[in-house]
């Protein structure tokens, strides 16, 4: 039997396809990331009192790092379902169930009122974050992946991608206008509400435009063609995770390694910022939070630009720029902050989401392309979100661990070093899938041959 072939999407309904997968992945990382800027400026306060400022943010970090942990389950049941029911419907209850959590946290009691019971609330709701999200990034991509052509692939798979710092944007502009707009007694006691209450009415929007698209096409036909194969010879398909460990172990392995200098450098750089800025250096949250914002917009507008270089010079070419530049940029950027200036800060956040962009950019592309269709969204998904829980989880925790130890940035600089040298090696051993035929390798699993892409 012929692999099945899809033709490509028209221009204008791939955008409206692109549109639909930034605006849902904006809205579930602004979720994501309002909770991560709200542990470093108030959680510590609010729901952890009992503690010197200091252990408050590491407990604060703490809760933030537990959604971490709940990704790989999303990424397990969410991938499973994908492959088997389609991108489309996990991609609507993944932005129902972040949603959901986020507004019941802009609601609840804290430890003022409940005690103990309000960090396992916040505990319990961050959890359910965390599966959400792990469940969102592989749909995402893919559906994305699967509309477009291997020309120009890694430039709109990239539009996904800018959803991050599209989040990071809105979180932390709605976080700042309320610290400058009100006092900070009525920011601690009711005005960090309404951001997280505000994800209700986002929700809706994010709702009614992710069920306006069309499946997969490269999912559907896929789909068909193992409908076909198990009519004629009767042959069950392997469940996805099963096929993944067997033939795509590799890649999942390298995908876990690129991503760690990616994830790790992102939250250094953009949540325990907030806390290095304010507690060693003594700028003020505002200023803070204005440098994470306006980095945030100029890493929102390389995304693209990053992607599109990766569709002429190749995924791993671009992913090094970014590993290696990271890895030169982290005693440069912790030196500019301590000079204490706005525009010192600014300047050392702003390279370094440029930089982190190069590994961002490609990333939806590369992970996409190096598994066959009927596993995609299970070996994106394991590899992206599997390494998070080594990778993201812990990083505001470890630097702001290194820091209440050494009292200074360089242990923490060659954290992040460390993470980068990782991601080079990863990557350096993977292959070139610029030009891999996202629907051609279900028959390969099938038939039990290794898939490997075009180099």
């Amino acid at each position: 039997m012929a692999a099945a072939r899809t033709t490509p999407t028209p221009p204008g309904s791939l955008k409206r396809i692109v549109a639909a997968s930034l605006i849902g992945t904006t809205i579930e990382w602004y979720d994501f990331f309002l909770y991560g800027s709200a542990a470093a400026l108030v959680f510590n306060k609010l729901f952890f009192p009992d503690s010197d400022p200091l252990v408050g943010t590491l407990l604060s970090f703490l809760t933030y790092a537990v959604g971490f942990a709940a990704r790989p389950l999303g990424a397990l049941v969410f991938g499973h379902y994908g492959d088997r029911l389609g991108r489309k419907k996990l991609l609507v209850l993944s932005l129902l169930l972040m949603g959901g959590a986020t507004f019941a946290i802009g609601l609840l009691p804290t430890h003022a009122t409940v005690g103990s019971a309000a960090p396992l609330l916040l505990t319990a709701l961050r959890l359910v974050q965390g599966f959400a999200l792990g469940g969102e990034w592989g749909g995402a991509v893919l559906l994305v992946s699967e509309h477009g052509d291997a020309k120009r692939r890694g430039f709109w798979a990239s539009w996904p991608q800018t959803g991050a710092p599209a989040g990071q944007l809105l979180a932390t502009g709605v976080l700042s206008a309320l610290t400058a707009l009100l006092s900070e007694s009525a920011f601690v006691s009711w005005g960090w509400r309404v951001p997280f209450l505000l994800s209700g009415v986002l929700v809706i929007v994010g709702l009614w435009i992710r069920l306006s698209v069309d499946e997969s096409p490269v999912f559907k036909a896929a789909l068909a063609a193992a409908e076909e194969r198990k009519a004629a010879a009767g042959a069950v398909e392997k469940m996805p995770l099963v096929a993944v460990v067997r033939h795509h172990w590799r890649d999942v392995l390298i995908a876990m390694g690129a991503r760690m200098a990616e994830n790790i450098s992102y939250y250094v750089i953009t949540a325990f910022i907030l806390v290095y800025a304010t507690t060693q250096v003594g700028l003020s949250k505002q200023t803070a939070l204005n440098t994470v914002l306006i980095g945030s917009a100029v890493h929102f507008a390389v995304i693209p630009l990053w992607g599109a270089l990766s569709d002429r010079l190749g995924r791993r070419p671009v992913y090094l720029i970014g590993a290696v530049g990271v890895g030169l940029w982290m005693f440069p950027f912790f030196a500019l902050i301590d000079r204490g200036t706005f525009g010192s800060l600014l300047l050392a956040v702003t390279v370094g989401l440029v930089l982190h962009g190069a590994m961002y950019a490609p990333q939806a592309a590369f992970f996409s392309e190096m598994f066959a269709t009927r596993v995609r969204y299970s070996g994106a998904s394991i590899g992206a979100q599997f390494s998070s829980v080594a990778a993201g989880a812990p990083a505001p925790l470890i630097a702001t661990a290194l820091l209440d130890a050494y009292g200074g940035p360089t242990p923490i600089a060659l954290y992040v070093i460390a993470a980068a040298l990782l991601t080079v090696v990863a990557v350096a051993c993977a292959r070139e899938t610029r030009h891999s035929d996202l629907a051609g390798d279900d028959e390969e699993v099938a038939a039990g041959r290794p898939v490997r892409a075009e180099v």
